[in-house]
């Protein structure tokens, strides 16, 4: 297998597109739970971000070799957090070179009613001497952000516009008014390109948010997040969703990458 930062990855390419997926280091996802009780009372910790993260997915790639699916069952480790019965998939698709289609889907396979919630963690490069020029859309939205003690702030309104260099916006959860009306737009003026993220798939979850984040001033890149629910939802309730046994839901979404003029 190809390395990249001395992992071993799964490169997909098509035209002038390029995927490099890892998915034994959890498949690059995102998954926020947090410490919870369960229905017999059981408290049970589960790590930062989740349990599948940082576990090994298995991997099949397609047949055309512009795909691969990653799939997560759960074990003896993954009960110890999470005592339920699930399937967890994480497929990408490269539809042309300038288009990657996104689809995870959640099975509950065992004989209780599942809680879950799950999210990307996608980093787009971003020289930080840009970011005042760089610009993001997004749809109607309400704000919130995590506080010190884990608790989550009222919802406040959100603009559709902001800059890069807001500092205003790192760390803050755009929670999703409705289904959105337009796609999150992403404008590198000095790249001159442009990046959708298409969150409008219809007969699929909803999203609820779409996470903005950077490590530092002088990071360069930025992180645009699409979840289905926010940290500690199994607690606040905010984007929780349930699964009935052997019921199945997926969340899609597309990203296209096009020539800013």
């Amino acid at each position: 297998m190809p390395q990249f930062q001395n992992q071993d990855v799964i490169e997909l390419a098509r035209g002038a597109a390029r995927l490099l997926v890892a998915p034994q280091a959890g498949g690059r996802l995102l998954s926020c739970v947090g410490r919870w009780r369960d229905a017999q009372g059981v408290v049970r910790d589960i790590p930062l971000h989740g349990f599948a993260r940082d576990l090994p997915f298995a991997a099949q790639i397609a047949p055309q070799g512009d795909g691969v699916r990653m799939t997560l069952t759960d074990s003896a480790p993954t009960r110890e957090m999470c005592p339920f019965g699930f399937r967890f998939e994480a497929e990408y698709r490269l539809a042309d070179d300038t288009t990657l289609d996104v689809e995870l889907t959640t099975t509950n396979t065992g004989d209780a009613r599942m809680p879950y919630y799950a999210g990307h963690h996608f980093y787009f490069a971003l020289p930080h001497a840009q970011r005042g020029e760089a610009t993001i859309a997004l749809p109607r939205h309400v704000h919130r952000r995590q506080l010190p003690d884990g608790t989550t702030t009222e919802a406040a309104p959100g603009e559709t516009h902001y800059r890069f260099d807001d500092a205003q916006i790192i760390d803050r959860f755009h929670c999703l008014d409705g289904e959105p009306d337009t796609p999150v737009r992403i404008e590198l003026p000095s790249q001159q390109r442009a990046i959708e993220i298409d969150l409008r798939r219809p007969g699929t979850a909803s999203w609820y948010a779409v996470t903005t984040w950077t490590l530092a001033p002088d990071s360069d890149f930025y992180c645009v997040e699409p979840w289905l629910g926010l940290p500690d939802a199994i607690h606040t309730g905010l984007g929780l969703r349930w699964l009935e046994p052997g019921e199945t839901q997926k969340a899609e979404l597309r990203i296209r990458v096009s020539a800013l003029r």
